[in-house]
């Protein structure tokens, strides 16, 4: 059975992706484009397109040339969209870097993506130096700031954007096909593989902008919240691309600190956030959102990993919201397939929304047997559309293994569509525990030790025992003066759930590892388990 959206479709976006987004920004002149969440400062649309402009012909004037890739490696900051957009104007693919990354981890995406360039922010400078030693770069240049001179002494000198954009080149006119030149190279987390570089056109972003239109309309003016990672392609397209396209507001914060979140909501009075699990259980449980004014929210929409239903509505509770809304996607699909509409006050609960415009789905047995289900059955989740990626740079194996000859994308998530047309995520097929021939699902054991009082934050792993068989444990993180021990964790899963789904062991942590966009690093936990 295909799955289709219920929504019209939409026509493929023929538009370079700095033409799709900032194309129109000039009727919204001096609003405000971008703030600087901890200092103020303010960047207007008109300055914003000024200087994409300026920096793009300093790019140009340097050397770059069409095809060139650039690595923008960086925390959130108002400049971040300049370099960005100024980079792809100028005909280059943007290879976007964790700002967590170690000087090996950026050597790595460089050697692998090809790039010719770095625009770094001053503070990573000394993580870029390193990462090029073994690496030949044609040029440094920091995001933010006048170059002083390294940490460790040097006196080696780098441009600046504010020197790029000082450039009196005219503004590079470079001609892109939308639907075969790739805008953004982003590399996927690694947390079940070699990370890998995901192609995306200029085609694929700009048409999946346009692609949730319908389910979630952002207006001119409206203010977000910008604390996910801009490198993450969650934040780069819901964050970035997606609010400049239509004239709004951007409050951009370099990193999550819980007070600095809650403050930056009060102070810039926040319309909208979007944010992944860890936050919204902050705001569910943590003593501190009730010393703020959140009341300027009018929705919270929470993607990248799955959300409990019984999570969502608490911390819709405490916020006085109808429901927290939820989306789908993935980085290989440029990025989103499903958002529970802004206008449903009661969507499905527990559900990650409908198909987007021009988007099927099938669902899959994961038995190897491959035979399509239906309405409630679960199953493995394919998608096709026109956000999905070109392919894995470099890698026509893992390419053709993703995606089938009829241009299925294997997700690798398990998951069913209910009578409304709502898709639900259960688990990764890769992470579902095999337990003595029965299937279990890790969220949903994560999702029900989250409801104990005494556990702020928890994760479950499959460990195969001496004997071969593959067992649930638990990673737990105790409420601040809790004594919880393992035996009670253990008999509080066992009183609720099937026999088979019992946790059989239990860690204790002081936090539970997590990606930047908040996935569950079970890699790591594995690796923990004999400690």
């Amino acid at each position: 059975m295909v799955f289709r959206s219920e929504y019209p479709d939409v026509q493929a976006v023929e538009l370079p992706l700095h033409e799709a987004v900032l194309g129109g920004a000039a009727r919204f002149g001096d609003a405000p484009a971008l703030i600087d969440g901890l200092t103020g400062e303010v960047l207007s649309y008109a300055e914003l397109t000024a200087a994409v402009d300026r920096v793009a012909a300093g790019l140009a004037e340097s050397g770059l040339v069409k095809g060139d890739v650039v690595a923008l490696l960086s925390p959130n900051s108002i400049t971040y969209p300049v370099a960005f957009y100024a980079a792809v104007k100028a005909g280059a693919t943007v290879t976007t870097v964790s700002s967590l990354a170690t000087p090996e981890e950026l050597a790595g995406q460089l050697r692998d993506s090809g790039a010719r360039w770095i625009i770094v922010a001053r503070a990573l400078l000394p993580v870029a130096l390193a990462a090029t030693e073994s690496t030949p770069i044609r040029e440094i240049f920091l995001l933010d700031g006048t170059d002083h001179g390294t940490d460790d002494g040097t006196d080696e000198k780098h441009r600046t954007l504010a020197d790029l954009a000082a450039s009196t080149a005219p503004a590079p006119e470079i001609p892109i096909d939308p639907a075969t030149d790739l805008a953004v190279l982003p590399y996927s987390s690694g947390t079940t593989g070699l990370p890998k570089g995901v192609m995306l056109t200029h085609r694929s972003i700009a048409t999946n902008l346009a692609q949730v239109d319908a389910l979630h309309h952002t207006e001119p003016g409206e203010r977000l919240l910008a604390v996910l990672p801009f490198f993450h392609i969650y934040g780069l397209c819901s964050l970035m691309h997606r609010p400049l396209r239509v004239g709004a507001t951007v409050v951009v914060l370099p990193r999550f600190d819980l007070e600095q979140f809650l403050h930056a909501i009060q102070e810039h009075r926040i319309e909208g956030l979007l944010v992944a699990p860890p936050i919204v259980l902050a705001l569910a449980k943590h003593p501190l959102v009730d010393q703020f004014d959140l009341s300027s929210l009018r929705y919270v929409l929470s993607a990248a990993a799955p959300l409990d239903a019984a999570l969502a509505a608490a911390a819709a509770a405490r916020l006085g919201l109808p429901t927290i809304h939820q989306g789908y996607g993935m980085t290989e699909l440029s990025p989103a397939t499903h958002l529970v509409p802004l206008a449903d006050p009661d969507p499905s609960p527990g559900a990650v929304g409908k198909l987007v415009a021009s988007t099927e789905l099938r669902v899959l047995t994961v038995d190897g047997s491959a035979q399509d289900l239906g309405t409630g059955e679960r199953g493995e989740i394919l998608i096709r559309g026109p956000q999905v990626m070109k392919g894995y740079f470099g890698r026509q194996g893992e390419t053709d293994a993703m995606i089938d000859p009829d241009g299925w994308l294997h997700t690798g998530d398990v998951g069913y569509v209910d009578e409304r047309g709502y898709l639900h995520i259960v688990d990764r097929v890769k992470e579902l525990i095999k337990y003595k021939g029965y299937q279990v699902a890790p969220a949903e054991l994560e999702a029900l030790l989250l409801t104990h009082p005494q556990i702020t934050d928890a994760a479950v792993v499959g460990v195969t025992d001496q004997d071969g068989t593959e067992r649930p444990k638990a990673f737990v993180v105790r409420a601040p003066g809790s004594e919880l021990t393992e035996t009670e964790v253990m008999e509080f899963v066992a009183a609720r759930v099937a026999p088979y789904k019992k946790v059989r062991s239990v860690d204790f942590l002081s936090a539970v590892p997590k990606s930047a966009s908040g996935k569950i690093l079970r890699r790591e936990l594995r690796e923990l388990r004999g400690r």
